[in-house]
């Protein structure tokens, strides 16, 4: 049972910057655009069996479904044992779409016009049941619901039910749509966005996220397994970690000490040494506080010469829930185009912040060497995913 290993045979993304894994890529190396991070001209009919099984789900599980749905179609000819096939798809907020909708429609017509399919709309466990029941996978099919880092935990816990021998093969990833005016004016008033709709991850004049939506979806198997059926494998999962600050509601442990520990217990996890990762997707958010733990964690578990450091999020926008799982995806792209995507965004150096070797302004050839996707959420909850080239 502990020989058994875990790799990705299928990756599937929804995102602003991109629809596809060619299309996010070239996206990740473009210039960044202005204001919220919207997925734009996303048609959800396409990936469903009909118009209404799309209208009778909300946006963040349309985008789930989308993006299982090209994960899926990378893997060839996938069969499994239905019990020992699950789904395990994280999210922050989950349906806040059709709440916030099904709310105005009971305060202006009355509650006999509040929808039947409010409540499996809004459930945060929507996509996976949904992505459960398309498959037909009748194993465990679960959510995690840890904010900022529920994609990155969705894939640990995935991971875990293959190497304990439950399944062989999982659905893992994240979903958020949460575009709405109650969650907006939230973050505005809680002062997290940045002010100038710009983000700026490490920067010295970051000062806040800008908002991004969007799933990220991995097909996780077992290696012998899936070398057995000739799959292709895109990358390794060779560990992770989850841990909490148990500091505060939103802001981050003095020091990044809680995002250190977790980086630590991911490398142990992975039986890895720190000079082994070449490169750390970082969760690198643009806000002061989150940019500043991060760095001071990665430092002083990697020192000043440590792996190279990139965010996405100056691309993407800040996915919530999702983010974890988009970028476990950007972190296989890199290491299958052989190139690290640069911090977009970022021009001026934090001289207060410990120095972390951050890949800005291009991308820049690397050998794909083990990896670390960081996510932190609120709440303190962090997680840290190791993946490891094919």
């Amino acid at each position: 049972m502990t020989n058994r290993k875990v790799v990705v045979t299928g990756l599937g993304v929804v995102s602003s910057c991109g629809i596809g894994i060619e299309s996010f890529w070239e996206g990740l190396c473009s210039n960044p655009p202005s204001g919220d991070r919207r997925v734009e001209n996303f048609d959800p009919t396409i990936y469903f069996e009909n118009a209404k099984e799309a209208r009778r789900s909300d946006r963040c599980t349309q985008f789930a479904i989308a993006a299982a749905h090209m994960a899926m179609e990378q893997t060839g000819e996938l069969t499994a044992k239905s019990d020992r096939s699950g789904v395990f798809i994280g999210t922050g907020i989950g349906g806040i779409e059709t709440l916030e909708e099904q709310i105005g429609i009971l305060l202006e017509k009355g509650s006999r016009r509040v929808s039947p399919f409010l409540v499996p709309m809004m459930m945060p466990n929507a996509a996976t049941a949904a992505v459960s029941m398309k498959y037909g996978f009748q194993g465990p099919a679960e959510n995690t619901c840890t904010a900022c880092a529920a994609g990155t935990h969705a894939i640990i816990n995935a991971s875990r039910l293959i190497t304990s021998d439950r399944c062989d093969v999982v659905i893992a990833g994240g979903t958020e749509a949460a575009f709405t005016a109650s969650s907006i004016a939230g973050f505005t008033n809680m002062t997290a966005f940045s002010s100038e709709g710009i983000s700026r991850p490490f920067d010295r004049d970051r000062d806040g996220f800008v908002m991004g939506e969007g799933a990220g979806i991995l097909i996780l198997e077992e290696k012998q397994v899936a070398e057995a059926r000739g799959a292709k494998i895109y990358a390794e999962i060779l560990g992770g970690a989850s841990n909490a600050d148990a500091h505060h509601i939103t802001a981050p442990a003095p020091g990044g000490s809680g995002a250190k520990k977790c980086i630590e217990l991911a490398l142990y996890d992975s039986g890895l040494e720190p000079k082994s990762i070449a490169y750390i997707n970082a969760h690198g958010t643009s806000t002061p506080l989150n940019d500043m733990g991060e760095a001071q964690a990665i430092n002083s578990v990697f020192g000043d010469n440590g792996p190279l450091v990139s965010s996405t999020k100056g691309i993407t926008g800040h996915t919530l829930g999702a983010a974890g799982a988009i970028e476990a995806v950007a972190v296989i792209a890199a290491m299958q185009k052989s190139l690290i995507p640069p911090t977009a965004g970022f021009t001026n150096p934090d001289p207060e912040m410990p120095e972390i070797n951050l890949v800005h302004g291009q991308p820049i050839p690397w050998t794909p060497s083990p990896a670390i996707s960081n996510s932190f959420g609120f709440g303190g909850h962090n997680g840290c995913l190791v993946i490891g080239p094919a």
